[in-house]
């Protein structure tokens, strides 16, 4: 069966799950097309207020495929940059993806899959999954964003400890980093990701926007700038329909219905 990326539904929440098992969900050019694809379509569907990103049977995903990269050297460079380019739009779509993302990762999580759960919002992560950057012990560099997000997540030796030695780390490990938001018995990470997605799909889909928005921008951004961008955002916020409902519920003591 060729790598895929499969969609569905479970109430608010679209559910996509790499789709590669015999190959511990191994990523290739056609899931990266398809991710975009998916994401675009999620963001103009106001029905979908999340997303939870997952790996078909006992694995999140083991990266890319070596053998693909074996025959694409003796490609011109260029096939290579094509496939890489194609990775990285799929990180950048998750970046900007103004809605929610959350990764639950059972098992192996190495190389772009570990840049696919850096590139998510929260990741829930079962006790037996194995996080490794492996880039460096085949002879190879990291691409999928992953340089960026752990040296701006990381202290700079840990970032380099992941990188260049190509260590493995648990959950609890990563989560004691702050790169882990939860950890889950095996089996039940994808549960518990779609109770979190539930939990944020209940919040003020504008409002999270605006938060995941701040959050990109912040680091990048001098004080000055990150409080005019607060004071819009608050402003845009404050006259939303959503926020009559927050404060309303709120003084009413009742649950808030956003829409």
């Amino acid at each position: 069966m060729p790598a895929a990326l499969k969609s569905h539904s479970v109430g608010a929440t679209m559910v996509l799950t790499l789709s590669n098992p015999e190959h511990r969900n191994a990523l290739g050019p056609e899931m990266y097309a398809a991710g975009v694809e998916a994401l675009n379509a999620a963001d103009s569907n106001p029905e979908v207020r999340s997303v939870v990103l997952t790996g078909e049977g006992a694995h999140f995903c083991a990266g890319g495929q070596l053998q693909r990269l074996l025959a694409n050297r003796q490609q011109p460079p260029e096939v290579q940059a094509e496939s890489i380019e194609g990775l990285h739009s799929w990180i950048e779509a998750l970046r900007v993806f103004p809605k929610p993302v959350v990764a639950a990762v059972e098992g192996a999580c190495a190389g772009a899959g570990f840049s696919l759960a850096l590139a998510s919002d929260f990741v829930v992560a079962a006790r037996n999954s194995v996080f490794v950057m492996a880039y460096a012990n085949v002879g190879l560099s990291c691409d999928g964003g992953a340089s960026w997000a752990l040296v701006r997540q990381l202290p700079r030796a840990t970032a380099l400890q992941l990188l260049m030695l190509g260590e493995r780390m648990g959950p609890e490990r990563l989560q004691q980093l702050g790169l882990v938001n939860e950890v889950t018995d095996p089996g039940t990470a994808l549960d518990r990701a779609l109770q979190l997605a539930e939990s944020l799909n209940a919040r003020a889909p504008n409002v999270l926007a605006s938060l995941k928005e701040l959050a990109n921008d912040a680091p990048s951004q001098s004080l000055s700038a990150q409080l005019r961008q607060e004071r819009d955002q608050f402003v845009r916020n404050l006259h939303h329909p959503n926020a009559a409902e927050g404060i309303r519920a709120f003084l009413d003591k009742r649950p808030a219905r956003y829409r």
